[in-house]
């Protein structure tokens, strides 16, 4: 019996050493794993670290390119790209609460009540946020700051406000934002002539920043779209005003000579001239200014008419695409749109040498035939070409606008004529968009065709106007009057060898030249006196 129990020790001994050994062996497979778990991920991360530094690398020389680096245009650029990022994403975090969640008939209502409202913040502050910049042009860096950081802190307030469906707080939160967007928009373009380089002209330089503008919005509105699946839109808010914070931060180093003096300091210099009063220099914007808006106004009116219009269509099933679900055809259109946004841009930045009043008129020209022949050959892909080249006709159209407002605007008044720029084209486009939800109402296929033949001919009579008003410009333009040719002077006689001086003796006759005497019953009129007299 002790030699059983002896072997059944021996037994448990072998199974629990092998137990052990087991263990240990599983604990060392598992810590290898581990670490080369660890050095996998740390590989991964630092690989992704790499790539970031090298995006960001490549982003800054392009930023940075033809002297953008030394004038503060780069720092002006990618602040403008991370502006427009967190822009895109609040537009993307709202999307579902103010608008595709509701359905047809209660979104048109919801859509007319925003743009409404939309509208009347333009026309109430555009007056003011101009002069204001204008006011404080030595603090230039800080208003920019501000802006951001005001949408930061909305950003976290909208937040809050989406979980209980808090309207009260959402809808005025949203229209802040939109204002202060407008409002650095118009501190930016404003800024443009002191940080432009010498070797890149004005409608180039809105073209490179309006580009990573878009590039940056395209890839953050995607991002967003995917966070507010996962986490919800309340979070991407949360994100977006970290980024709005850091832009504000950006701002305020960017260089000091983007600060313009102050009115007061420049007023001081104008002794004994009368100063002109600031909103007459306003309204004076010039004829040149003046035709550039309204080719603009029109181009905004039909983008607002076809973001709307279109949209209801697709939602009110008339415009179809080979049974393709309605959220695909949404994000077609929405494609076709931000490739021109983004074609127009590019091309904007290739332009050298081109006034930027005969690209305004080229822009609307190109949309106006555009939209005409996609009346007459109405379909989902003619509606997808029309909105590109609505996209780029409005992108070409403001860059040069830009360009034409910071060339014949003086530094006194410019924020405030970009104020008053924003307003106008902000209200066109809330009228195209109210005009595409009216057009969009009548049912049947035929709707498309009529709505894009009626904005068709409210184009074709902008062009015309526009065309008319610049042709009465150029005639009544003062011509140069033409300058009476200066008298030729009389050239210098050839040079002749000197004459040898005459001897004393000798008589003024002998050095008259051979042949008949004209003058011999007295002296030549204007001669000169005989050398020596030969009677005396």
């Amino acid at each position: 019996m002790a030699e059983g129990w002896d072997r059944a020790r021996r037994s448990i001994s072998r199974a629990a050493r092998a137990t052990a050994g087991a263990g240990r062996g599983t604990f060392r497979a598992g810590r290898t794993a581990a670490r080369r778990t660890a050095h996998a991920g740390g590989a991964a991360v630092r690989g992704t670290a790499r790539a970031g530094r090298g995006v960001g690398r490549a982003t800054r020389r392009l930023t940075h390119a033809q002297g953008a680096g030394r004038t503060g245009l780069g720092r002006l650029i990618e602040l403008t790209a991370a502006h427009s990022a967190g822009d895109a994403m609040v537009t993307v975090a709202l999307a579902g609460t103010l608008l595709f969640g509701l359905p047809v008939d209660q979104a048109r209502g919801q859509v007319a009540l925003y743009l409404l409202i939309t509208m009347v913040p333009f026309t109430v502050v555009a007056p003011f946020v101009g002069p204001v910049l204008d006011r404080f042009r030595s603090g230039r860096r800080y208003i920019m700051a501000g802006t951001l950081l005001a949408r930061g802190l909305l950003c976290w307030g909208m937040a809050a406000a989406i979980g209980p469906a808090d309207g009260l707080t959402l809808f005025p939160a949203a229209l802040a934002v939109l204002v202060l967007s407008k409002a650095y928009n118009v501190s930016r373009a404003a800024t443009m002539p002191s940080v432009l380089p010498a070797d890149i002209g004005l409608v180039t330089a809105n073209a490179r920043v309006a580009l990573f503008a878009l590039v940056s919005a395209g890839v953050a509105a995607p991002v967003a779209a995917g966070l507010t699946a996962w986490l919800g839109a309340e979070w991407v808010l949360r994100g977006t005003m970290v980024i709005f914070i850091a832009a504000g931060v950006g701002a305020v180093r960017l260089p000091r000579h983007v600060d313009a003096p102050d009115l007061e300091e420049a007023e001081e210099g104008e002794s004994g001239e009368a100063r002109r009063p600031r909103w007459r220099t306003l309204l004076s914007i010039g004829p040149v200014v003046g035709e550039a808006m309204r080719a603009n106004a029109a181009l905004r009116v039909l983008s607002g008419f076809l973001v709307f219009f279109l949209l209801f269509l697709v939602k009110d099933g008339h415009l179809r695409g080979n049974g393709l679900p309605q959220e695909a055809l949404i994000a077609i259109l929405a494609g076709g749109a931000g490739a021109g946004g983004l074609l127009g841009a590019a091309v904007a930045s290739w332009i050298r040498g081109r006034p930027p009043q005969v690209i305004v008129l080229f822009a609307l020209g190109f949309a106006t035939v555009t939209a005409a022949a996609s009346a007459f050959f109405f379909s989902l892909w003619t509606a997808v070409v029309v909105a590109l080249v609505a996209g780029f006709a409005q992108e070409v159209g403001k860059l040069a606008l830009d360009a034409v407002v910071q060339r014949e605007i003086g530094e006194e008044v410019r924020s405030s004529t970009f104020g008053v720029v924003e307003a106008l084209l902000q209200i066109a486009w809330v009228a195209g968009g109210l005009v595409g939800l009216l057009l969009s109402l009548p049912s049947g296929r035929s709707a498309g065709p009529i709505g894009l033949a009626i904005v068709a001919a409210a184009l074709i009579a902008a062009l015309t106007w526009v065309l008319t008003t610049r042709r009465r410009r150029l005639r009544a333009r003062p011509r140069p009057v033409p300058h009476a040719p200066a008298p030729a002077t009389p050239k210098p006689p050839p040079h002749t060898p000197p004459q040898p001086e005459p001897e004393a003796w000798t008589h003024t006759a002998d050095l008259r030249p051979a042949g008949p005497e004209p003058y011999a019953d007295g002296p030549r009129p204007g001669g000169t006196k005989p050398l020596t007299n030969p009677h005396g």
